[in-house]
């Protein structure tokens, strides 16, 4: 999204079940103003402002094909816990039932799946000694995460709920050094629930705040050298040449009907040449080690005087720690990325003396376009049908980038 770019807003519908996943009807179309659809407190607050109900969203139905996920005629199902008090209108005739399931299909998409989130949260809450004080709100739900925040009398504590690809996020943050990440209050399989982090994001975070995110991951990274197994244990991606390799060559192969032959014959060249280019890359001498993997300034959070944490890790994996670096850098203004680009070049060559982070960071600029490419196809060989709309494109997009970066 570019500076001044203003999305439409959705024009929301709602097709109504019961926790038991039996259809009420629908409701008439209104409309939210921020745009995202995975966004789903102000859906809640639309319905419950607009028809004084309650509804817990549950996953999306309908959307248009669009470049962002925002905006538009978009229709979810969602829940309701008590009878309604208006008349409703009987669910749009279609070919497609969505209460019929799909193997896919997430626990907390499902009937009664929030409910049983929550219910767990308010199980780990009273055994921390924070009782729940308020409703819970539904902040967001989508094919990669459920998020609820929970009030409690020393602040909002959150809930997270993630697919199976995404499900060591729990035991990594029970392992990484509570300093740089969120307090923990429990984790069980795809659920964590973590205590709140005051201040805000960092997405226009000053210089000084993006070099400390910087040292606490560089910091973090260093430490982890020697726990690469650890990583491997619980579950996370590895993207190192053995397993690389041969992943992306089958997904250019998958992917080769939408790409042209220009892109084609340029992503073959790159997939001969990758063990080679591997090879260079370790030989720069920075070591193989926790990825972040999804690492921008929005997924870091904090005060500019005081502590930042490091936020969202269920995209974290093995491989090269400068594989992080693309994504940080294309997030932050121009005149702070060569400091901060000189700066991780520097934390490196600390933590390895005689290494050479610049040429390694240069020689896998198109092995990290592989590697969003394939993460993209993993989340759309996970997700039902209905929510590839999320991310049908992302795969060619990657790899047409990393032809132009080869």
């Amino acid at each position: 999204m570019t500076a001044g770019e203003q999305l439409p807003p959705r024009q929301v519908s709602l097709l109504l079940c019961d926790h038991e996943g039996r259809r009420l009807g629908s409701l008439p179309p209104f409309e939210v103003e921020v745009p995202w659809w995975p966004e789903v407190e102000p859906v809640v607050a639309g319905a419950r402002a607009q028809f004084g109900i309650e509804v817990t969203v549950l996953r999306l139905v309908t959307a248009p094909v669009a470049e962002r996920a925002a905006g538009g005629p978009v229709t979810y199902l969602a829940e309701v816990a008590k009878p309604l008090p208006l008349p409703l209108a009987p669910w749009p005739a279609d070919a497609s039932d969505p209460l019929l399931d799909h193997p896919l299909r997430l626990p907390f998409a499902r009937p009664g799946g929030p409910g049983r989130d929550l219910a767990w949260a308010d199980l780990r809450l009273r055994a921390a000694g924070q009782d729940r004080a308020g409703p819970a709100v539904q902040v967001k739900t989508w094919n990669l995460s459920s998020v609820w925040r929970l009030p409690t009398a020393a602040g909002p504590a959150w809930l997270k709920v993630v697919p199976p690809f995404f499900g060591h996020e729990g035991a990594m943050l029970a392992r990484l050094d509570p300093a740089v990440v969120p307090p923990l209050i429990a984790a069980e399989g795809p659920r964590v629930l973590l205590a709140d982090v005051p201040g805000e994001d960092h997405w226009d975070g000053p210089l000084p705040v993006l070099l400390r995110v910087l040292g606490m991951l560089v910091g973090l990274q260093r430490d982890w050298v020697d726990r690469v197994h650890e990583l491997a244990e619980v579950g996370a991606p590895d993207w190192r040449a053995g397993p690389f390799v041969p992943a992306v060559t089958d997904l250019v192969a998958r992917t080769a009907g939408e790409l042209d032959d220009d892109t084609v014959a340029a992503l073959q060249a790159l997939l001969a040449g990758l063990p080679d280019r591997f090879a260079a890359v370790a030989s720069c001498g920075v070591p193989d080690t926790l990825v972040h993997g999804d690492f921008h300034p929005g997924n870091t959070r904090g005060s500019v005087e005081g502590r930042s944490v490091l936020l969202d890790w269920g995209d974290c994996g093995i491989g090269n720690p400068l594989l992080d670096q693309a994504a940080f850098l294309s997030s932050i203004g121009e005149a702070k990325r060569e400091p901060v680009r000189a700066a991780w070049a520097d934390l490196w060559r600390d933590a390895v003396p005689g290494s050479d982070p610049d040429r390694a960071a240069a020689l896998l600029a198109p092995v990290g376009a592989l590697r969003q490419a394939l993460i993209y196809r993993v989340f759309l060989d996970g997700i039902e049908p209905a929510e590839r709309v999320y991310h049908a494109s992302d795969p060619g997009t990657w790899l047409r980038r990393a032809a132009q970066l080869s």
